[in-house]
């Protein structure tokens, strides 16, 4: 059975991981609040919320789990060519608000979201806290496109990314991945498998091995210039 969660109360413990259901993968338990107590320690042992709108909270914890190391992303010829020519723009952390609600936006393929006025509104005070961070990309001074998730330790766990202009999003998490190098982040948590994510050089691992390694990571300094020495606008390493 899943474990219902208790909304007053952000520090009741999280059932083991390996109990989540095979069937949907992930799912843990049920309920709780969004507090940035909670979201830490959710993330802490490879747990995450999703649900959609008029559901109660979702936790996930998937088996396999799709992760990136920073060293290893992959950038097709064509990537490498729009890096090159630096047409877009990057920063950290100047429109977070403005990725959070374009990634909650309506799209094409899928006309609801996940991203709940409840999940902005929980990850806009981890932000402030300076745990949720974002990548903006930005074309002649307009955001194209930007990705944002939450930084632990040494392991940046990726919620979402969106685009405006073909590319965008992959420029920020190319970004994104080569600054993490260069502040010794071990991990970049992708949560569940996607042809997007693939192409860049993402691979599943066993939930147990995830969790062994965000174990490891979380408890270690990144770099001293993570975030927060970051120059606000920068092209494209």
């Amino acid at each position: 059975m899943l474990t219902l969660l208790n909304a007053t109360d952000p520090d009741e413990d999280f059932p083991d991981p390996e109990t989540a259901l095979t069937e949907p993968n992930g799912l843990l338990a049920i309920g709780g609040c969004l507090s940035p107590r909670r979201l830490i320690s959710a993330y802490q042992q490879g747990i995450f919320p999703w649900f959609n709108a008029g559901d109660p909270i979702f936790w996930w914890s998937p088996d396999p789990r799709l992760v990136l190391s920073p060293a290893e992303i992959h950038l097709s010829r064509n990537l490498r060519k729009i890096l090159r020519k630096q047409e877009y723009k990057t920063s950290f952390d100047q429109a977070f608000e403005e990725v959070i609600c374009a990634c909650a936006a309506p799209r094409r393929e899928s006309p609801a979201t996940w991203i709940t006025e409840s999940m902005i509104e929980g990850y806009l005070a981890l932000h402030a806290l300076g745990h949720a961070h974002s990548v903006e990309v930005w074309y002649e001074g307009h955001l194209a496109g930007g990705l944002y998730g939450v930084s632990i330790g040494r392991v940046f766990f990726g919620e979402s990314m969106f685009y405006r202009r073909s590319n965008a999003s992959k420029v920020a998490f190319t970004v994104l991945a080569q600054h993490l190098k260069r502040w010794n982040f071990a991990l970049i948590d992708c949560q569940i498998q996607t042809e997007h994510l693939l192409s860049l050089g993402a691979r599943e691992i066993p939930r147990k091995e995830f969790i062994d390694q965000i174990g490891r990571h979380c408890h270690k300094n990144p770099g001293p210039f993570a975030w927060k020495n970051e120059p606000r606008e920068t092209g494209a390493p």
